[in-house]
């Protein structure tokens, strides 16, 4: 049974800003911009470190580091969340519209809930795309 896309945890909200997606070799350092960033700025920044890569996903500001302006074409649309942890298929019920669509995108998940990011090109399309499935879009 696939969640129930009309309880308000599972609203869509699409986020002003631009975001960009970056990736580091995994040897290279994060920039201490970014480190400052994780320490002393509420907005959206996520940094993941494995053995083969460092991606660094956040909002456009001026304090993110100049050579990663290049990779702020991205959108955000945000799960309201929170969401419980026994909800099952959620990511895919809503990737499969933007599928359909031809939309690619690259999702962040945190405790709380998911981001789904998509090229800023393919916005209006992606949220027309979800709002025909039935998708629910309310306002910050």
């Amino acid at each position: 049974m696939p969640p129930p896309i009309d309880h308000p945890c599972l609203h869509l909200h699409v986020l002003p800003d631009m975001f960009f997606v970056s990736k580091l070799e995994p040897i290279e350092p994060v920039p201490q911009s970014i480190i400052n960033h994780l320490i002393n700025d509420s907005r959206f920044l996520s940094l993941t470190r494995t053995q083969e890569e460092t991606s660094i996903v956040g909002q456009w500001h001026d304090g993110i580091p100049a050579a990663f302006e290049h990779e702020a074409v991205w959108r955000c649309i945000k799960l309201q969340g929170p969401m419980e942890f026994s909800l099952v298929g959620v990511l895919a019920q809503l990737a499969a519209p933007l599928k359909e669509a031809g939309i690619g995108i690259f999702v962040v998940s945190t405790w709380n809930t998911d981001y789904i990011l998509v090229n800023a090109s393919n916005l209006e399309t992606a949220v027309g795309a979800l709002r025909v499935d039935g998708w629910i879009f309310v306002s910050t």
